[in-house]
């Protein structure tokens, strides 16, 4: 076996530690529970509460202008700096989004237009509620995310979590830091993980695709929140518990099943190689995790090279992903405010929800599929509805959806993980198909 020095330990041990410390170790506040990266975040935004909404609108003005020039420059002298490229240079249907996202900015800030674009519950909920979030935690996990990813610890946990992973989830066993970052931490710490992951050759389209939908869980934190919002909070336990039964369910399920199962078995780029999960004769699980955990670790190139790639997640996550959660984020949840659309997506429900004896099911009906544009809408609606049962299905099931529009769904799309809108919709019904009976047969039990 390979001798290491203190300083390879420590090199792994030290990053690592801090990595788990600042994004995985809850901390109890006044609130609850909450991780070092999402107090930080939240402590940015009280600070910049006044400027943040212009910040964003300045960062989305400045993406659409810059993208425009990258067209105008061409392809060519901008392949100098990858990064820019990868960046700047996109297709045309991203370019118009990108446009779109910085008018929509403009008249929303601005209030200019139709108070369906800036109203209270469609441009301000997202240029002055979300994107406030989205600027802060970005700021932090962007910046410290390479601790989880650089210094080893998911090669360490890789080896020991494949005997779990690949046969539940057909997933490899370093995915578990990203369910447990979304979990303890926030979904769009999942979405950030994930990206880079597959960007870095870790996960095959497939196994990104799974993750990115099926891992990316909504923060403790925000069920908290729901289950409040909907006058049930002495359930917490209860209804946490029936979240996380419903998710297990959707996710042995749905990488077996299309869209999911058809994504192509094939890394970002032809020439990466599989990642090798076998463990070596001469060495156990741990050792031979451990010991690749430090050979990673020692490819890392110093402090310099830490912050210039901390630096670029963040304007990755900032010019990449805000104006498309602002572009589609605002007619995704214009839809849900100003039209039927999704109340008439719910009338099929109606039969079902009767056949499984949940009370007042027409109204119910309305909320199932609404989440789609934003996950607190179903809660917002079903608030009003008499039936504590029937809340209780409403709240648990928004939260087992995972995919809205406002937040992960544009965070998917403008992310490298490679689903489209199409994919997004269709995993959204099947999640809601499966995890439906599962939370009405607990629902029964508990009411």
């Amino acid at each position: 076996m390979k001798k290491y020095t203190t300083a390879d330990h420590l090199r792994f041990i030290i990053p690592s530690l801090l990595g788990v410390l600042l994004f995985m170790t809850p901390i109890k506040t006044d609130d609850g529970f909450s991780i070092v990266i999402a107090l930080l975040a939240s402590k940015v935004q009280d600070l910049l509460k006044d400027e943040l909404s212009l910040i964003m609108m300045i960062i989305i003005i400045l993406t659409a202008i810059i993208t425009i020039l990258a067209k105008l420059i061409g392809s060519n002298r901008l392949k100098e700096s990858s990064f820019f490229y990868k960046l700047f240079y996109v297709s045309p249907f991203w370019t118009l989004t990108r446009i779109l996202a910085a008018v929509f900015a403009i008249m929303v800030y601005f209030k200019l237009g139709s108070e369906a674009i800036y109203g209270e519950n469609t441009g301000q909920l997202l240029l002055g509620d979300l994107l406030h979030v989205l600027f802060s935690v970005f700021l932090f996990a962007g910046l410290f995310l390479p601790l989880l990813t650089n210094f080893g610890l998911l090669e360490l946990v890789g080896t020991w979590m494949t005997k779990i992973m690949r046969p539940l989830f057909k997933l490899p066993g370093r995915s578990a830091i990203d369910a447990l970052a979304s979990w303890i931490g926030d979904g769009t710490i999942g979405v950030l993980l994930t990206s880079k992951q597959y960007e870095g050759g870790f996960y095959t389209k497939r196994e990104a695709a799974v993750v990115g939908t099926t891992f990316s869980i909504v923060s403790i934190t925000f069920t908290l929140v729901i289950i409040d919002y909907v006058n049930l909070g002495h359930m917490f336990v209860s209804f946490y518990l029936t979240v996380l039964l419903a998710g297990f369910v959707a996710a042995i399920i749905m990488p077996r099943i299309p869209p999911l199962s058809r994504k192509e078995n094939t890394y970002v780029k032809k020439s990466i190689k599989p990642v090798d999960e076998s463990i070596p004769s001469e060495y156990n699980a741990f050792s031979y995790g451990y010991k690749n955990a430090i050979e990673r670790a020692k490819k890392e190139k110093g402090i310099k090279h830490f912050f210039k790639e901390g630096i670029q997640n963040v304007l990755d996550m900032w010019m990449g992903v805000a104006p498309i959660v602002m572009a589609f984020g605002l007619i995704a949840v214009m839809i849900a405010e100003y039209t039927p659309f999704f109340q008439w997506l719910g009338m099929p429900f109606i039969p079902l929800l009767e056949l499984m004896q949940v009370p007042e099911a027409a109204k119910a009906s309305e909320t199932l599929l609404i989440g789609f544009a934003d996950m607190f809408l179903p809660a917002v609606l079903g608030a009003s509805i008499e039936a504590e049962m029937t809340r209780f299905i409403i709240a648990a099931l928004s939260v087992t959806q995972l995919i809205y529009m406002s937040e992960v769904g544009g965070l998917l799309l403008g992310s490298k993980i490679p689903v489209s809108f199409k994919d997004l919709f269709i995993i959204f019904i099947l999640r809601t198909i499966i995890t439906l009976p599962v939370i009405v047969l607990v629902a029964h039990i508990l009411f």
